[in-house]
Formats: C-alpha cells, sequence, structure tokens
C-alpha cells in the first residue's frame, strides 16, 4: 500500500490559515468599531428621518426635521454660538499654550512647577471646575472676579448672566483647563528643534522675531497642526461647562449644537429633530476637517 504523503507548504508559500489570521485578529477590533460607532452613526441618520418620542412607534415624516431646523432663528443662533465659541476657544488656546510653552522651555525649578500648575487642570473633573467658576463668576459681589474689581471700582459684571460677556465667559473656562496640556505638547515638540538652526540665524544677526517665525513656528508645525484639529473638535463638543454653568442661557446666548441635541433628546423627547442636529453636527465637523486639511496641510514643514 502506497503511504499518503502530505506536502509541506514551501517557504515563502501562504496556506489559508496564515492569510486569513491577520484579518482574524483584527476582527474584535473591527466588530467593536462597527458596533459602537459605525451602526449608530447610521442608525442616527436613519432617526432623522422619523419623528419618536421614545415611547411610541416611529413615524416616517421625510425631511420635515430639517426643514423645522432650518426655518429655526433659535437654531440659527445656536449654529453661531457653536462657531463663535469653536473660533474663540481655539485661536487663544493656542495662542497662549505657544507663548506659556516658550516661557517653559527652558528646565528650570520655576518652569517644571509651573507646568505642574497648568497641567493639573486636565486631571480635574470638569462639572467640578464648572461649579467652581460658577462661584467664581457670580453676578453680585459675593463672587470672587466681581468682589476683587469692585476694589478697582469696576462691575459687578454678569458674567453668566450677561449674554454679551456669558459665552466669552465659558470660553475662559475651556481655555484655562486646556492650555496647560497644549503647552506642554508643545514644549516637547520645541525640545526637538535642532540648536545648529538657531545658531545659523545668530550668526545671520536674525532678530528675535524673524527667529521665532521662520524657525520655531514652522519647525513646530506638525504639532500645531494637530492641537488646531482636536481643539476644533472638542470645542464642537462642549457639554458640561454648559450645563452646569448656564444650561443654555440668557436668551440662548450660550446654547450650542451638542447642549442643543442633549435638550430636544433627553428633555423633550424629540428624538427624531435632535438626530437631525447630530447629522448636522457630523456634517459641519466634517466639512471644517476636510477644509482644515486642503487649506493647511500645505503650509506643515515635516522635518
Amino acid at each position: 500500500m502506497e503511504r499518503s504523503v502530505r506536502l509541506k507548504p514551501r517557504n515563502g508559500e501562504r496556506t489559508g490559515w496564515s492569510m486569513a489570521r491577520p484579518y482574524i485578529l483584527v476582527l474584535p477590533a473591527i466588530a467593536i468599531l462597527a458596533v459602537f460607532y459605525i451602526y449608530p452613526i447610521f442608525y442616527n441618520v436613519y432617526l432623522s428621518f422619523h419623528s419618536w418620542n421614545m415611547r411610541g412607534s416611529m413615524k416616517f415624516i421625510g425631511l420635515q426635521n430639517y426643514l423645522e431646523l432650518f426655518k429655526s432663528a433659535d437654531f440659527r443662533q445656536i449654529i453661531m454660538n457653536t462657531l463663535v465659541y469653536m473660533l474663540m476657544n481655539v485661536s487663544l488656546t493656542v495662542v497662549l499654550a505657544i507663548a506659556l510653552a516658550m516661557f517653559l522651555r527652558k528646565s528650570t525649578l520655576i518652569s517644571r512647577f509651573i507646568q505642574t500648575l497648568s497641567f493639573t487642570p486636565n486631571i480635574i473633573s470638569l462639572v467640578s471646575i464648572s461649579m467652581i467658576w460658577s462661584w467664581l463668576m457670580t453676578a453680585d459681589e459675593s463672587g470672587l472676579f466681581n468682589y476683587v474689581l469692585s476694589f478697582l471700582g469696576l462691575g459687578p459684571f454678569g458674567w453668566l448672566s450677561d449674554k454679551h460677556l456669558a459665552l466669552f465667559s465659558l470660553v475662559l473656562v475651556a481655555i484655562w483647563k486646556s492650555v496647560g496640556l497644549n503647552a506642554l505638547i508643545i514644549t516637547s515638540s520645541l525640545g526637538s528643534i535642532p540648536d545648529y538652526l538657531y545658531e545659523a540665524a545668530r550668526l545671520d544677526n536674525a532678530s528675535k522675531s524673524a527667529t521665532f517665525f521662520s524657525i520655531t513656528l514652522k519647525m513646530i508645525s506638525p504639532t500645531l497642526f494637530f492641537l488646531i484639529l482636536m481643539n476644533i473638535i472638542s470645542s464642537f463638543e462642549v457639554f458640561e461647562t454648559i450645563n452646569v454653568m448656564t444650561q443654555g442661557g440668557p436668551d440662548n446666548a450660550t446654547n450650542t449644537l451638542v447642549f442643543s441635541i442633549y435638550k430636544q433628546g433627553f428633555e423633550y423627547y424629540r428624538i427624531g429633530y435632535a438626530s437631525a442636529m447630530a447629522v448636522i453636527l457630523m456634517i459641519m465637523i466634517g466639512l471644517i476637517t476636510v477644509f482644515y486639511f486642503k487649506a493647511l496641510e500645505k503650509n506643515v514643514h515635516y522635518r
């Protein structure tokens, strides 16, 4: 009887198992991504074409939720509030973070202490921070800010009750929380700039401003590109400070998209309407991200 010979794969020849193994290994991650990210996105789009209060059955209404949104003056103000908040938060945070990082780039005892101090807000709950700042910004002189300003003959200011100041007050809280982390990331990027570039600038008698814009800013541009994008996205997602400090007031002056989605969905139970707002938020973030990459990526200096 002839013995059956089991042929082994030649060197470099891939079997079915070896070809399928990478896909099997990433299958759990793909399943989690599909269940918790991709499916909710499509289901949210599906909900936006329906009327539903989470109790009865869904009713298909087509584009009615979107038409109601675009006709609403309150929604237009919400969009404006969100964009103004984003622009103020991103620009001020990044500029202050660069200035702080330039001060902290030298490793001294004072700079290390300030680094620790500025990073501390990132490990504190944003709800706790919002409650503390609500007390600091109390409208009368029982608030610390107005109490200090009273000695200068200023105020009292309605930090959270004045519709012209309330949104800026929320931006101030966001800057205080995030500027330390941004500065720490920029400081690490500054430390990787080669010294010979600054030596060449000194030999050319370049001014400090020319050195900063021609060398420092260009060399940290990949880091700034990343930080600006992350700050843009986080600005669109602001919720805790508004929920604790202003509840969207006064006169809708601090109402933003995420907070309005929460109000419409979980207080008024207008799930389809809230889903339509979420779709618009997703489209806005996507468009701004694409525009950001197209406009600024060419200005990033890759080492």
